[in-house]
């Protein structure tokens, strides 16, 4: 492959910024973790409930950060600037909508969500009660954290990166310096911990609207919400949330699948589960850089550099990853006595990190292939799409859980599911970008 050097360095100054700031949510519920963890075990129960409700409501509105980069970047390309920046502004609006209906959706459900993963046993009641506490408080920052998505997501579409990652770690720094005392100074636990990340996902989300209106808002003609540039949003984001959800279905039905194995075998996918999330975030860097690039290219009819842009990222995409893999590989024994020093589960884990290893060359793949799509604005055939590789998943899981199979057969079903994911999309690049 022909070297591209000014190219290069395009690619990797979006993705490089963009692993922390795709991470800024699970970095804020890492830090809870940390210092909560202080407080006992019930009190890790509890975060661990209300984190896995938080993390999947806010998981699901990641299309507020692709579908606006990309839709801005394809609008910037054109040197449509005045109507880019008022799609930034508008996506800001969608978001304060989403967040609303999403925190409103948690407060009446937040009781039977508790009650569905919660543990059983002498200590259910005060895990229960501690996760409601967490998430009460907790649901509060679900608009800001959609503003984030957001408004992250025009700025990339501008192709600043930089922006977003210094909001990013200085809020991180802030929520470390605030939970510490909140928790452990003044005593207030949980509450304090879920009271401490609102207030820095508020200021957060606040520095961003600053941006935003100083960057942009002037540029704009139409500041208030505006039903046609937002149903252009929707429409992008619909079919977003329908491939984000197919994709986290498809987790959550690997979780299940492993729990048939039993509970040691849980134990170990969980851990190399894991692990495999935090590859998916650096891999995820070059998705957020693809969508950016290819919009812009596609927005400017270049379709020339469009292409040659695709094929660097999954160049790039499929050298990260198989870097990744290897790493994992070769270090999978200190990896999994890191997570645990049951021998049972360390040995399943080393096992299943060899499988996490093999499979990162096609994650990158099939990630990087989301972005390009993304960018093309070929979001509709990514939601079929996800929704076929989760059929694909069902019929090999279903295989698989009634087979006498080891943890392995629950790993053999993520490679499959995942090189699903790029047997099917690789075929409509080509005829995209041929087509551009």
């Amino acid at each position: 492959m022909i070297i591209d050097r000014p190219l290069d360095r395009q690619i990797w100054r979006l993705a490089g910024p963009a692993f922390l700031t795709l991470a800024a949510e699970p970095l804020y519920l890492l830090v809870d973790t940390a210092v909560v963890g202080r407080l006992g075990g019930t009190a890790l129960a509890s975060l661990a409930v209300a984190a896995t409700i938080l993390l999947t409501t806010t998981g699901v509105m990641i299309f507020l950060t692709f579908g606006t980069a990309a839709t801005v970047a394809r609008t910037r390309g054109a040197g449509q600037h005045q109507y880019a920046a008022e799609q930034s502004v508008q996506a800001a609006w969608l978001a304060v909508g989403c967040g609303i209906v999403a925190a409103a959706m948690l407060a009446v459900t937040a009781p039977t969500l508790v009650g569905w993963l919660g543990p059983t046993g002498p200590d259910a009641a005060a895990v229960a009660a501690g996760a409601l506490t967490y998430l009460r408080i907790g649901l509060l920052g679900v608009p800001a954290v959609c503003i984030t998505m957001a408004v992250t997501g025009a700025l990339r579409g501008h192709l600043d990166a930089r922006t977003p990652l210094l909001i990013t770690v200085a809020a991180n720094v802030v929520n470390l310096a605030v939970e510490i005392p909140l928790v452990l100074g003044l005593g207030w636990g949980l509450a304090g911990s879920a009271i401490g990340t609102v207030a820095v996902q508020s200021g957060a989300a606040a520095a961003y609207l600053v941006v935003l209106a100083r960057r942009h808002g002037r540029l704009a003609g139409r500041t208030r919400p505006d039903r046609t540039l937002l149903s252009d949003h929707v429409v992008v984001g619909r079919d977003l949330f329908v491939r984000t959800l197919a994709l986290r279905a498809s987790f959550l039905a690997l979780t299940a699948l492993a729990a048939r194995k039993g509970a040691t075998a849980l134990a170990a996918y969980q851990v190399a589960l894991q692990w495999w999330i935090l590859l998916t975030f650096v891999l995820d860097g070059l998705e957020a850089a693809a969508q950016s690039l290819i919009g812009t290219a596609l927005g400017a009819s270049d379709s020339a550099l469009a292409r040659r842009t695709a094929h660097r990222v999954l160049f790039w995409s499929a050298a990260l990853g198989a870097l990744l893999g290897v790493a994992t590989i070769a270090l999978r024994t200190p990896i999994a006595e890191l997570f645990t020093d049951d021998a049972a589960i360390t040995a399943l884990v080393t096992a299943s990190l060899v499988w996490v290893g093999v499979a990162q060359p096609l994650n990158g793949l099939a990630s990087s292939l989301d972005g390009v799509l993304v960018g093309a604005r070929d979001q509709r055939f990514l939601a079929i799409a996800m929704v076929g590789s989760l059929a694909v998943l069902a019929a090999c899981g279903a295989a698989v859980a009634w087979s006498s199979t080891g943890l392995w057969g629950v790993w053999l079903t993520v490679v499959v599911f995942i090189a699903s994911r790029v047997a099917v999309l690789t075929p409509r690049l080509n005829t995209v970008l041929a087509s551009a």
